[in-house]
């Protein structure tokens, strides 16, 4: 299953314009090994006095039936609340973060604890969270280091491109887990999960007065993630629209 995390970064920009929220769908085309089939996403992000809040739900439409693709295999959701009381002290970057993920098809449910740091540029431009948690788990998966680290980054117009942004995480956190070795024939039994999704968006909308339309890429780069021990890259290719 496609997975992300908070991507905060990419949506904070917002504050310096003065608005308050942003709700995007994207849609991609999945051509990772195993893969070769759509996701889609919807993503939003709010900003209040008391902090913000961050959800996505994504959707992967890859349920067959003789051969034919026909209908979605499965779900996943995130939903984050940042606490921050103190917008207007000098701990103004530091935030209180709570956490939920899971899904259908998808194996454990957790709950997140944790601090998020917020760093940006003079304009917005350039953001960068830092954040570290404390990770529950339940159905019977467990950690000897329950912790998630999580770096969040966003670039807008970057090469001096005016509506290319470089945005996406890094994900890692301890687990017990045992995955499928490259064959699929034996399993390995990890104590770790690495996860990153790098997006490259182009605004091609400006050109033709539609700000709201991007086109761009991920790529997924994961090791001993989703039942696959070792490390792949899983690119795709997406639109994406921004309400």
């Amino acid at each position: 299953m496609k997975t992300r995390t908070i991507i905060v970064a990419a949506a904070l920009a917002l504050i310096s314009t003065g608005l308050k929220a942003q709700t995007n769908l994207q849609t991609f085309y999945d051509f990772g090994k195993n893969r070769n089939h759509f996701t889609t996403t919807l993503e939003g992000f709010y900003n209040d006095k008391w902090g913000n809040t961050f959800f996505f739900v994504d959707y992967d439409y890859n349920a067959k039936h003789d051969n034919k693709t026909h209908g979605v295999s499965g779900s996943y959701m995130e939903i984050a609340r940042c606490l921050n009381f103190w917008q207007d002290s000098k701990a103004a970057p530091l935030s209180i973060q709570v956490e939920y993920n899971g899904g259908v098809g998808f194996g454990n449910q957790n709950f997140l604890f944790g601090l998020d740091y917020f760093l940006h540029n003079s304009d917005f431009s350039n953001t960068f969270n830092f954040k570290l948690l404390y990770k529950t788990f339940n159905h019977g998966a467990s950690s000897n280091v329950p912790l998630q680290f999580t770096f969040v980054w966003g670039m807008q117009d970057i090469f001096g491109v005016e509506g290319l942004r470089f945005s996406g995480f890094v994900d890692l956190w301890g687990e017990n887990v045992v995955n499928f070795a490259e064959d699929i024939t034996k399993f390995k039994k990890d104590k770790f999960v690495f996860l990153s999704e790098p997006q490259l968006w182009y605004n091609l909308g400006r050109h033709f007065g539609c700000e709201n339309f991007h086109i761009g890429t991920e790529i997924e780069l994961s090791a001993n993630f989703a039942g696959y021990h070792g490390f792949y890259a899983r690119p795709c290719i997406g639109t994406k629209w921004v309400f």
